[in-house]
């Protein structure tokens, strides 16, 4: 159902804020530091509590490196049929210290219910992990090599186009011990 908006009344930017800002893979905490607005804000604006300045517009738009129009159009664009994000669009999360490389590759509105990631580990990299919620499970399909999983104290082997599938919600590890990188899909899910 579309908002019907009254002539003459400010536009709602509200839904298109979290959208681009949830397109980026980007939190409030992200947005509030990049824009230089407060995270409070940021939240009101999103719920549609409180229309922003044009000053505060601008410096979202530019944080989100879009133009200040986009930002407040009141017409919503249609779904594109197939939208491509480019690499340098697609969030990661470095383990530097730890040897890996988490990319998300699902979309962030399905985080905390359904995930999935390319996972690289260099020789010798681990990413550990605690127990996740009750109910939560792994899929690990190994793309090239062999790595070392650990669920709850016990260990196996898992080789190149292997797939384990395991309970996360006990401590659960992932090692190369190998002297390759390696790279493998990653799929959590919530329960």
């Amino acid at each position: 159902m579309k908002n019907i908006v009254a002539p003459g009344a400010p536009p709602e930017v509200g839904a298109t804020l979290q959208r681009i800002r949830l397109k980026r893979g980007l939190t409030l905490d992200d947005l509030s530091r990049a824009a230089g607005v407060s995270k409070s804000m940021l939240s009101q604006i999103e719920r549609e509590k409180a229309n922003p300045t044009i000053a505060v517009a601008w410096r979202l738009a530019n944080a989100l490196g879009i133009g200040i129009e986009e930002l407040l159009a009141t017409n919503s664009r249609e779904s594109e049929a197939i939208h491509i994000l480019e690499p340098h669009e697609t969030p990661t999360l470095p383990g530097h210290h730890s040897g890996y490389v988490l990319r998300i590759l699902g979309p962030m509105d399905l985080a905390g219910k359904f995930e999935w990631y390319e996972l690289t580990l260099a020789s010798k990299g681990a990413l550990k992990s605690n127990p996740h919620d009750p109910g939560t499970v792994e899929h690990l399909t190994l793309l090239n090599g062999t790595l070392e999983l650990e669920v709850d104290g016990v260990v196996k082997s898992l080789k190149s186009g292997g797939t384990a599938r395991y309970v996360a919600d006990k401590p659960h590890a992932i090692r190369n011990t190998g002297a390759e990188e390696v790279k493998a899909l990653l799929i959590v899910i919530h329960r």
